[in-house]
């Protein structure tokens, strides 16, 4: 007779079971489970975690009094990092190859407390068939003291606490600024805060935050590399702000002289040699992680020299512009042509040939199994 596995999965991805009690993951067995439980609920008895390892100790119950007695159900908590990230994610990828050489699951229930664990879900399906998902919901006061609850222990948790404070009080500082200062520069500063609002909802919308956390966790991972990166990013903060400096220089210039027929193009053209400095020198700061950590792939090196592309012809066509703007007749002839173009020509054929040196490396990568670092 065939005989049925199911393994009930309960996942901590941020080790509050460690943290709180020092047991470690995986925790396998009814009774382990059910220890492990009753030690979360003691030491912290507000923590969700114990909701979701109790639920899914009702799901095993359930199962086992439902199941024939040909088939076999277990039940597992898998634990991650508090760092929550590629960490946490191999922990658990580990302890579940662990469970799954033991126990050998046909298939398998996850129990959560959030979407949080939920992201481990394609990791589970990678070693085992995922059945059903539950999610636990603690039932709760639906009043004004409970919604007062919830935003208090919100702003408790540091996860929730840097997700809405930091862009909560960085809008009041730029709004108290704008009130501070004069009429004329305070006004630019308060119109501010629907740039600074609008571009942290396009970093959440895009997944950037995603990227700064992953960037933050190899540099954690990798302190020699991140050493030299940071100096690069904040040679890159300084870049941006010369640019900004720059622009507004050549800006405040050109309305002094009455200028400002070609205003935005010169106020451009001013600070787009920092722009491009920064761009140039946070893509260093990539490569230094990339390398350290052995997974460089060549690819940011092509794309520097792509920046250097787009900088020669934007400076190019800035400079033409300008001119024909400010009464400049043009030649449109092939000399004058091949003149204005010649660097950003230069860089395209660089660009041609850093981009054949990558993929001849990796081909060759490719056929001998042999690390290259490209």
């Amino acid at each position: 007779m065939l005989v049925t596995r199911t393994l009930v999965l309960t996942v901590d991805r941020d080790n509050d079971l460690g943290i709180k009690t020092a047991i470690r993951g995986p925790v396998v067995g009814r009774r382990q489970v059910l220890t492990a439980a009753l030690k979360l609920g003691i030491a912290d008895p507000e923590e969700s975690d114990t909701n979701a390892i109790l639920g899914a100790l009702s799901q095993h119950d359930n199962l086992s009094e439902s199941l024939s007695d040909d088939d076999e159900v277990e039940i597992a908590i898998l634990t991650g990092d508090e760092k929550v990230g590629i960490r946490s994610d191999r922990a658990i990828s580990a302890q579940l190859e662990e469970i799954v050489t033991t126990f050998q699951p046909d298939k398998a229930i996850l129990v959560t407390d959030g979407a949080e664990d939920e992201s481990v879900l394609p990791i589970i399906q990678s070693q085992v068939r995922i059945d059903h998902v539950e999610k636990i919901i603690v039932k709760q006061s639906k009043g004004i003291e409970g919604t007062y609850y919830y935003i208090v222990k919100a702003l408790e948790d540091p996860k929730w606490r840097a997700k809405i404070m930091i862009p909560f009080g960085l809008v009041l500082a730029i709004l108290g600024l704008g009130i501070m200062l004069p009429a004329e520069i305070g006004g630019v500063v308060i119109g501010a805060l629907p740039l600074v609002t609008g571009l942290y909802i396009f970093s959440k919308g895009a997944g950037i935050e995603t990227t700064v956390n992953r960037v933050i966790q190899e540099m954690r991972d990798n302190a020699d590399a991140a050493m030299f990166s940071s100096l690069l990013w904040t040679a890159t903060v300084f870049s941006a702000i010369f640019a900004v400096a720059e622009g507004y220089q050549e800006y405040t210039n050109l309305v002094a002289n009455s200028s400002t027929s070609v205003l935005w193009l010169e106020v451009t053209h001013a600070a787009l040699a920092w722009i491009v400095i920064a761009f140039l020198t946070s893509t260093a700061g990539f490569m230094f992680l990339r390398l350290r950590r052995g997974s460089f792939s060549g690819r940011l090196i092509v794309l520097s020299i792509f920046g250097m592309v787009v900088y020669s012809f934007v400076d190019s066509a800035l400079q033409i512009s300008t001119n024909v703007l400010n009464g400049q007749s043009y030649e449109f002839g092939v000399n004058q042509i091949l003149a204005d173009l010649f660097y950003p020509i230069i860089w395209v054929v660089v660009l041609w040939m850093a981009t054949t040196i990558k993929n001849s490396l990796q081909a060759k990568q490719a056929q001998s199994e042999r690390y290259w670092g490209i």
